[in-house]
């Protein structure tokens, strides 16, 4: 008896999610930072990732690029990567990625913001065998309300620590788009 491997079918499937998202996104927002990233991984990682796409266009939810005016940005410590990261993750069913967005910084960080738009549109390509997707990455631009002092408050336990960075720490995940991205907005 053959047994069909599912994967091809899920990864078309997440290719047409990610490209009605991807739409969306860049007809909505003018004026962002666009990155991609590859990444190879496991064939279990690879059918999660795959779902997610499926379901709302992007593997890993969405983010915060959160900054004061003075130009330092939140970061917050996830365990699970053992790095700084950016404040975000994935949308509860309903809720729009700004709304994600929005939850999850209020979640990792304390912090309450305005969205000022869309920072970085990053398309996340994902390989596993001779299997390949692709899915979107929002990180939308945001101020604070006021002054805040970040205080984590994750129902995930993931998130441990928050705080302002004028330099980015080395163990900064995806460094180099945050560099980038400082640079973009400056101009």
């Amino acid at each position: 008896m053959t047994t069909v491997d599912d994967l091809w079918y899920l990864t078309t499937q997440a290719e047409q999610q990610a490209e009605q998202v991807y739409h969306r996104l860049t007809d909505a927002y003018d004026d962002f930072l666009e990155r991609t990233h590859s990444r190879r991984v496991s064939r279990s990682r690879f059918r999660t990732l795959a779902e997610r796409i499926t379901e709302t266009g992007a593997p890993y939810g969405a983010h915060s690029v959160v900054y004061r005016p003075s130009g330092e940005l939140l970061l917050v410590w996830h365990d699970g990567v053992g790095m700084w990261v950016v404040p975000g993750g994935e949308p509860d069913p309903g809720e729009s990625f700004r709304e994600a967005a929005e939850r999850e910084l209020a979640e990792e960080a304390g912090v309450s913001a305005s969205y000022d738009g869309l920072a970085m549109n990053v398309r996340v390509d994902i390989q596993c065998e001779d299997y390949s997707t692709w899915g979107v990455l929002p990180l939308f631009e945001a101020r604070p309300a006021g002054d805040p002092t970040p205080e984590p408050d994750d129902p995930d336990g993931e998130i441990t620590e928050a705080r302002w960075f004028d330099d980015l720490p080395e163990k900064t995940r995806d460094r180099e788009d945050l560099r980038a991205w400082r640079e973009f907005a400056l101009e």
